[in-house]
């Protein structure tokens, strides 16, 4: 019986050394070389603090910033510890009542024309990060009345702050929204309040 246990058990050490130990250190360690500020969670700094990640969205509701796109986690919007989306299919009452709530406060917000559709409906996993460069313009006049600047100026902080495709072809223009944020209040007009 011993020599039917003893591969059993000398292929489950060295798998687990292999895959669970050696595999995981070297990608780690591969990843902290050449990539560390991705491997460490894109987090953004402001005076040594960490204040968030590029790659998770913030909630602003503040007249002086620009506000991301509707978040579905919950309780609180943007936690990442309850990522996911809402699962309110094209039917659902509550998913229609919820974005024509968004629109009615966009339009009260003084946003006219046609609504993006970032600007009243979640990401897949409620947590994006980014809004379209057409969310962030529709919002330039509101931010600009409320920091005292010319709308020019805004403007010139969003077109700064867009990304483009990723080599000219890949995903779409975006803005994210914490990072544009900060340019504005590095800006040396804007003022130093914070949300």
């Amino acid at each position: 019986m011993f020599n039917q246990l003893r591969p059993a058990l000398v292929l489950t050490l060295g798998l687990t050394a292999i895959t669970g130990l050696a595999y995981p250190l070297v990608i780690t360690g591969t990843a902290q070389a050449l990539m560390p500020a991705e491997a460490n969670g894109s987090l953004i700094r402001k005076d040594g603090v960490v204040i968030g990640s590029a790659l998770i969205g913030q909630s602003f509701a503040s007249e002086k910033y620009f506000w991301p796109r509707p978040s579905a986690t919950g309780p609180e919007p943007y936690n990442a510890s309850a990522s996911s989306g809402s699962n309110l299919g094209t039917t659902s009452f509550k998913l229609k009542d919820r974005v024509a709530a968004d629109i009615d406060r966009l339009r009260a917000a003084g946003i006219a024309g046609e609504i993006p559709a970032d600007a009243g409906t979640a990401s897949g996993s409620g947590l994006d990060p980014h809004i379209s460069p057409e969310f962030a313009r529709d919002q330039i006049a509101r931010v600009a009345k409320a920091r005292g600047l010319s709308e020019a100026d805004v403007r010139g902080i969003v077109e700064r702050a867009t990304q483009g495709r990723l080599f000219g072809v890949i995903g779409e223009p975006r803005v994210n929204v914490l990072e544009l944020n900060l340019a504005l209040d590095g800006s040396r007009t804007s003022a130093s309040s914070r949300r």
